[in-house]
């Protein structure tokens, strides 16, 4: 069809009709909804009456909003199922969207007007919503620019789309470095797999047109268990270099001299307004505030975490030893003896643990905690067409049988899609110029199996289904009358609280007796080995730590408004200051760290995950304090404050208001086991 199927929704209950939608719809679309949006915008700014919120912040709330669904669709396709000629339009499109929205920024007509209505809201003019809203777009205004000289401006702008392509590039780089590389092994090259894993990669091997071979990738659902479980410590070394090594191998996709240019200009558009680096820029508008706090937080929790990884290390070594093997353990040997250790102490292993996590019963738990704890309930429609086969949608209602809105899960890993997992969504809860259902999806990366077989996952594959299923709940619950403050809308470092609170609930006992049920037999997952996932919940505490703490601390060092001209060299030199163990490396090596190099979403804020884990674990507490899992009056709290929302409120207030008081860091230590 033409641009108007990306434009004009109108496939079933109000989605995009996917199946009309081409990928040469999307440049004259895309060209066709920015042109419109500036048309909004000049009409916004030339309006000559005082501003009020009739006249001037909600048209400017609503502006864009052919914009916003072209994007939504196309940068959905460019993370979960890209190819060549959306990769080439996903660097013309960042570049002029950066360009685009400095452009609004800057403007100075915009600006008075809001400097107007904030003026306004400090002397009590509107609604504590409202106010929020007018004092987070003003802000905004002011660290996008708004108030440096046209020089300043003007470099900015250069600055900002410099960024952009770069950091576009580097996620491409990583996508391509993951998808282009593959082993394709023989029967005897898989010695220690679980079924499971043999047929994924069998069938990926097919895919390939090797039949008879199996295809060991990069996709982490297929090489992190090979990690865990191949006897082969030749091969665990290739798949861990080429892992470890992804956007560093001198080609193409080398992302070492992307980030000495990001890094370059991170510190000049920090400078450029006002801010000793762009880690304090950055932090200026989160829970944090400072990077002394960050650090506060990070360094007690690396030194015990290192002490109990040295003593891992130690328990690994001998068991190595005793196994036969005389070689100095290795980083590609941490996982195989870990996993090893862990049947030892706690009699069970992965692959006997993957025969209760099967794909479908584990959404069904997710759906049912969500169920118990606010009184939703999800559809699936199934004959919908999305952007891949694979890709399922759920209707979402609340108690009464009205529709709250849509979610839609992609969760099988193919060389089209980024690895990682995330969620996202095509719109946006808001109550502005009538109510608007959120759609919201999830991304995941588990391994597709055979046709006809069960998917199972593993149980950090569990968690993450979890994790992103809770973030999804953030954006579904969403009750705000702002679209600028809905859903996920809020500060870096508390956006991962409703997710991680909502990995807790996968491992009571109540869900899992109820969902982990065994792919074959059917039968629920007996209390023995129930007893014994829980007491093995913090084994290998050590490495967990020291790879995730690492890689933040890394980030924070990166941002400091240092110099780096080698980031090979400055990983080096760093992690050595930090005593770093040679056995293990950071979860998220610079010239593949996405979240921070990819965009800037997460720069300077990789820390948040374990400021949000302070947040999780004390609330999580709060119902176990109560003696129920699911206590409905805490659960009424949780949603209302926590979950509903979004950025209408200080994050430190809304969490106030749902524990009483600020969260205790004891919780999330006893629960790391540190």
């Amino acid at each position: 069809m033409t641009k108007t199927a990306v434009l004009d929704w109108n496939g079933f209950s109000g989605l995009p009709d996917f199946a009309s939608i081409s990928d040469d719809d999307f440049k004259p679309a895309f060209e066709q909804a920015i042109k419109e949006a500036e048309e909004e915008i000049e009409a916004i700014a030339s309006v000559e009456e005082p501003p009020t919120l009739e006249n001037f912040l909600q048209p400017f709330e609503l502006s864009g909003k052919a914009l916003d669904r072209i994007c939504s669709i196309f940068f959905l396709r460019s993370g979960a199922h890209s190819n060549v000629l959306i990769q080439k339009l996903e660097q013309e499109f960042t570049v002029q969207l950066s360009r685009y929205f400095s452009k609004i920024m800057m403007d100075a007509r915009i600006f008075v007007k809001m400097d107007t209505l904030y003026i306004q809201s400090q002397q009590g003019m509107y609604d504590s919503e409202t106010k929020r809203v007018i004092e987070l777009w003003w802000k905004k205004f002011i660290r996008n620019g708004a108030k440096l000289d046209a020089q300043g401006k003007k470099r900015l702008v250069e600055i900002n789309e410099k960024l952009a392509l770069l950091g576009t590039t580097f996620g491409q780089h990583v996508l391509k470095d993951e998808a282009e590389w593959i082993l394709f092994l023989e029967q005897t090259d898989l010695s220690g797999l679980p079924d499971d894993l043999i047929a994924s990669m069998k069938e990926i091997a097919c895919e390939k047109g090797r039949e008879g071979f199996y295809a060991l990738t990069l996709a982490r659902s297929i090489v992190e268990p090979f990690l865990k479980l191949s006897n082969r410590r030749d091969l665990r070394e290739i798949a861990f270099q080429a892992w470890s090594k992804r956007g560093e191998n001198n080609d193409d996709n080398d992302n070492r001299a992307i980030i000495v240019e990001m890094i370059t200009l991170r510190n000049e558009k920090a400078k450029l307004l006002g801010y000793e680096s762009f880690a304090d820029l950055k932090l200026d508008n989160t829970m944090a505030k400072s990077v002394n706090s960050v650090m506060n937080l990070l360094m007690p929790i690396w030194e015990r975490a290192k002490v109990r990884a040295v003593t891992e290390q130690t328990e690994l070594q001998n068991l190595a030893k005793n196994l036969g093997s005389n070689e100095p353990l290795a980083a590609w040997d941490w996982r195989y003896y870990a996993e090893k250790l862990r049947a030892e102490k706690f009699s069970f292993d992965e692959s006997e643990v993957k025969q209760y996590f099967q794909l479908d019963r584990m959404i069904e738990a997710a759906f049912a905690v969500a169920k118990k704890l606010f009184g939703i309930s999800f559809e699936e429609k199934t004959a919908v067409a999305l952007w891949h086969p694979d890709v399922r949608l759920w209707e979402v209602k609340h108690s009464d049988g009205s529709l709250l809105g849509h979610f839609i899960g992609d969760y099988f890993a193919r060389s089209s899609k980024r690895s990682g997992a995330w969620m996202s969504q095509l719109q946006s809860q808001h109550k502005l110029n009538g109510e608007q259902k959120p759609i919201i999806y999830n991304i995941c990366n588990f391994a597709k199996p055979p046709k006809g077989d069960a998917a199972l996952l593993s149980l950090d594959d569990a968690r993450t289904l979890f994790h992103e299923f809770g973030h999804a709940l953030h954006g579904l619950l969403s009750d705000v009358t702002w679209p600028s403050v809905a859903g996920t809308s809020v500060s870096r470092d508390f956006v991962e609280l409703p997710s991680q609170l909502y990995e807790h609930w996968l491992t009571v006992s109540e869900v899992l007796k109820s969902y982990a049920t065994h792919a074959k037999t059917g039968i629920p997952m007996p209390q023995t080995l129930l007893d014994k996932i829980m007491s093995a919940q913090t084994f290998n505490a050590g490495f967990c730590a020291v790879e995730y703490i690492s890689s933040a601390l890394i980030d924070i060092a990166f941002h400091k408004g240092v110099i780096v001209s080698d980031p090979i060299l400055f990983e080096y030199k760093e992690l050595e200051k930090l005593e770093m163990l040679d056995t293990i490396i950071m979860r998220h090596r610079p010239p593949h760290f996405t979240h921070v190099f990819s965009g800037d979403s997460y720069a300077a804020g990789y820390y948040s995950y374990m400021w949000s884990e302070v947040l999780d674990a004390d609330a999580f507490q709060a119902f176990e304090e109560t003696g129920d899992v699911f206590n409905p009056e805490l659960a009424s709290q949780l949603k209302r404050f926590i979950y509903s929302s979004g950025g209408s409120c200080d994050p430190e207030e809304l969490y106030k208001a749902f524990r009483g008081r600020l969260p205790s860091p004891e919780a999330m230590i006893k629960k790391r086991g540190l």
